[in-house]
């Protein structure tokens, strides 16, 4: 082997990404999204959600992916609702919940701190036309 550097090629399976300070997208509900690397296998896209203090998300429905949030800071309430069930859950970190294809949700941020949480969607989400506006169970702030 040469002493020379140039000779040297990094390549590696691996990923690495901080979390950018801006939101890299606004999401159709008004939250703040912050893409983090996918799964090489192409499943699934991977994202960092923040609903600022105070702040009441838009009332989505996504029409072909699902998605599991895991709630890393902050309190709030989500309500999600499919044909005649509905409920408003408390959020905060350590709980985790899905929302199904053609579910429609909306979330809200209580207290002082952002409400964060990571969020898994499959298959990676499609573009814009996704997310499709619904009735607010709540007024919107976003």
């Amino acid at each position: 082997m040469s002493d020379n550097s140039q000779d040297y090629v990094l390549t590696t399976p691996f990923d690495t990404a901080a979390l950018s300070v801006e939101p890299d997208i606004i999401a159709p509900d008004g939250s703040e999204i912050r893409l983090l690397p996918p799964p090489r296998s192409g499943i699934a896209s991977l994202a960092h959600c923040t609903l600022r203090a105070g702040q009441i998300s838009k009332a989505v429905r996504y029409q072909t992916v699902e998605e599991v949030w895991y709630f890393l800071t902050g309190a709030g309430e989500l309500w999600r609702a499919v044909e005649d069930l509905e409920e408003e859950l408390a959020v905060r970190p350590g709980i985790t919940v899905t929302i199904p294809i053609g579910t429609r949700f909306q979330f809200r941020c209580k207290g002082d701190d952002p409400l964060t949480f990571i969020l898994v969607t499959t298959p990676p989400w499609p573009g814009d036309d996704e997310a499709e506006r619904v009735l607010d169970h709540w007024q919107p702030t976003s």
